[in-house]
């Protein structure tokens, strides 16, 4: 069976474990400025999909 990620076929506690699944347990990123919290709030809270989330950060780093 595949997962699902889109928000119409998920709760808000799947979305928080499958961003807190993607947080490596070694604290590898703790050099990284990267908030995955912060760069999936929408996609947690309901607001964008995963593909969304991804798309923004994408447009914003390549113009910062």
């Amino acid at each position: 069976m595949q997962k699902k990620y889109l928000i119409a076929e998920t709760t808000k506690q799947e979305r928080i474990e499958l961003i807190r699944s993607w947080i490596p347990d070694d604290e590898a990123m703790e050099d990284c400025d990267i908030d995955l919290w912060e760069m999936y709030r929408d996609y947690i809270n309901g607001v964008k999909e995963i593909a969304e989330c991804n798309a923004a950060f994408q447009a914003d780093y390549q113009m910062g």
